[in-house]
């Protein structure tokens, strides 16, 4: 490929990866310099990526998040507030309502990279199941089962959950 179709990728997908980037590290901040490090790794190999360069600047940007992740990891979790509801038990997935996205978005922070990377690959990125393992070097299985606790995380998220039985019906 040559470097005038990176001008172009670069043009027509910045946007797409930098939502995708926030989703993974839920900084705005730390989002740009993911997609600007992603991009400068990405120009380097550009001769050499073999026409699939949205899987492979995708690649290059959950292993920088991940090698990031892992030089700056305490232990803690930081959250701005505690819930103020619990979860009922027995919530299906149909009956959870989103009232504001930010509710999502917080929730997805508090995944573990991994499943965050998971979720955000899957159903925000709609990629396959073998796409993803390919992006974050895992089984197909590996996906599946952090899919499945991801899901399973955010199903039991208070401020996902809904607060009256008449949502519960819906």
């Amino acid at each position: 490929m040559d470097r005038g179709s990176f001008d172009d990728f670069v043009a027509t997908r910045s946007t797409r990866l930098l939502r995708t980037a926030y989703l993974l590290t839920h900084d705005r901040a730390l989002a740009e310099d993911l997609v600007q490090t992603s991009l400068a790794k990405a120009w380097f190999a550009w001769g050499r990526i073999d026409g699939q360069p949205d899987a492979y600047v995708r690649r290059v940007m959950v292993n920088t998040y991940s090698s990031w992740w892992r030089r700056r990891w305490n232990g803690e979790v930081a959250t701005a507030e505690l819930p103020e509801r619990a979860a009922a038990a027995g919530h299906r997935p149909e009956d959870v309502r989103v009232d504001d996205r930010t509710d999502l978005w917080r929730a997805l922070a508090r995944l573990p990279r991994r499943q965050r990377a998971v979720v955000v690959l899957r159903f925000y990125e709609d990629l396959s199941e073998i796409e993803t393992a390919e992006i974050l070097q895992c089984s197909v299985g590996t996906v599946k089962s952090q899919a499945s606790r991801a899901l399973a995380k955010l199903r039991l998220d208070p401020t996902l959950s809904p607060t009256s039985d008449e949502e519960r019906v819906r």
